[in-house]
């Protein structure tokens, strides 16, 4: 068991899988891990899916962890973007070298809270997200498997939905969890064996 914590943001919107698929590999792998809300205690998902949060937000509980994860999903990663909680917490774990990990529309929420000018990062391939990181060294190349998953020091972001399990893997092993266990496990393995060999 590692004695590291995530934090997993959920906001009206969110995207179900880069949340909640996060959660699970970090538990699976030993990981703690909670589900923080902005609003209220019940969060509805972009595809109408709706979670009970183990928490809400506030300054009180920052630091309790080591890592903040900042889902994508519409309208949920512009809700995020739009909360000066949510930006507060993203600016003090970057000044204090915490983790900060992002997917798909969430790295949006990098550039309002201004820690992405000059990184090496990556989100959801599309034009807006080409022009809001043309200050950062934006990882666009969508026919390698490695660059699905980027890590600029302790700054990780991914593509999207279909990258969720190299990003949740890359997270867990980055705070001290058992993947390798969990990647046979749940036959992660056998599945990049399977398609490597096809």
């Amino acid at each position: 068991m590692s004695e590291k914590k995530a934090a997993v943001l959920l906001a009206d919107g969110y995207e179900e899988g880069e949340s909640l698929f996060v959660v699970d590999i970090f538990r699976r792998c030993g990981v703690a891990a909670d589900t923080v809300s902005i609003e209220g205690e019940m969060v509805r998902g972009c595809h109408d899916i709706c979670v009970k949060a183990d928490r809400l937000i506030s300054e009180d509980i920052f630091d309790e962890y080591d890592m903040v994860v900042i889902p994508g999903g519409m309208p949920g990663a512009a809700n995020l973007r739009a909360c000066p909680l949510v930006i507060k917490w993203v600016k003090k774990f970057a000044e204090e070298d915490k983790y900060v990990a992002a997917i798909c529309a969430g790295p949006m929420v990098l550039k309002e809270a201004g820690i992405s000018t000059g990184r090496t990062l990556t989100s959801y391939p599309a034009d807006k997200y080409r022009e809001i990181f043309s200050d950062a060294d934006y990882i666009d190349d969508n026919s390698k498997m490695d660059m699905m998953v980027v890590q600029d020091g302790k700054l990780i972001t991914s593509r999207g939905p279909a990258t969720t399990f190299p990003f949740a893997f890359k997270l867990a092993e980055v705070l001290g969890g058992n993947t390798e266990a969990v990647k046979n496990g749940i036959l992660w393995n056998a599945l990049c064996e399977s398609i490597r060999n096809a």
